[in-house]
């Protein structure tokens, strides 16, 4: 199936992001960690293409740790500053602000010169829905000052959060593309809660996430659910079904509840650290 999901209001933000990376230094992309890739909005890099840049892996705890390390060397292979961190927790946090100095460096030395002293990097945090932006901002200025939620598309408005003498930072709303070309991005990003539930076949989805994970995680889901792999993944819905109880009247099992309980074990990471897509060699 495909997977689209470009509500009206993406576009005005894309609209008003295009104005405000006007006034900032660096543009901070969050890409969820257990697709870095795949969860990158391409017009985020053309929106930032001669702004200072950082990536950073959010989520990190719930990814492949070995692939974190593969993502991570990669993105600063190709000339990007890169860390992966998980705002939720705070791990991998207090890295940011070094991060965030270095890919300035040139910038700061340039004011230096200009004899313009400790005037803050305005940095513009962006990303897809649902990866974190807002609990990132929380975290790295150790309050609550930009609204969270676990759904996409909550931040709507623009928001300037002073963190420090440093630095500045401007969240911005969750942006997708129009037209996801490729099926494999689209699954990767429904499967993570980039694109609303509602307007996906969740049972088609939990089918792609089980066999994804039969074969380059084996073990964890028998771990987790107490069932055999070796069966097709309708079988396996089916199992996870019959030991969550998710069972419709004549003992049938109920797949679309065995489905979305599938898919919320894996967006929260009880399944165990799984990356969707594996870093190019």
């Amino acid at each position: 199936m495909a997977y689209q999901w470009y509500p009206g209001h993406m576009t005005k933000a894309k609209r008003m992001m295009q104005e405000d990376v006007k006034l900032v230094d660096l543009v901070i992309e969050l890409t969820d960690a257990r697709a870095p890739q795949s969860g990158r909005n391409p017009d985020i890099d053309e929106l930032g293409k001669n702004k200072f840049r950082v990536i950073l892996l959010n989520k990190a705890d719930m990814a492949d740790e070995q692939q974190n390390a593969c993502w991570e060397a990669y993105f600063r292979a190709k000339g990007l500053f890169a860390a992966a961190v998980n705002s939720r927790t705070g791990a991998g946090m207090k890295r940011i602000q070094n991060v965030i100095m270095e890919a300035c460096q040139e910038k700061i030395e340039r004011d230096r010169k200009r004899g313009i002293l400790n005037r803050p990097v305005r940095a513009m945090v962006a990303g897809i829905p649902n990866v974190g932006k807002s609990t990132f901002i929380n975290s790295f200025a150790g309050k609550a000052c930009a609204k969270t939620g676990n759904k996409p598309g909550v931040t709507r408005g623009k928001q300037w959060i002073r963190l420090n003498k440093s630095v500045e930072l401007l969240d911005t709303p969750g942006i997708l593309w129009p037209k996801i070309d490729d099926p494999r991005v689209g699954q990767r990003l429904a499967a993570l809660g980039s694109i609303r539930d509602e307007i996906i076949q969740t049972e088609e989805l939990s089918l792609w996430v089980l066999g994804f994970i039969k074969k380059n995680y084996p073990g964890f889901l028998s771990a987790r659910y107490s069932i055999a792999e070796d069966a097709d993944e309708t079988f396996l819905l089916g199992e996870i079904a019959r030991v969550r109880g998710c069972i419709r009247t004549g003992n049938e099992p109920d797949y679309e509840k065995a489905a979305a309980l599938l898919l919320d074990d894996f967006r929260s990471g009880r399944i165990g650290r799984i990356t969707l897509e594996s870093a190019p060699r």
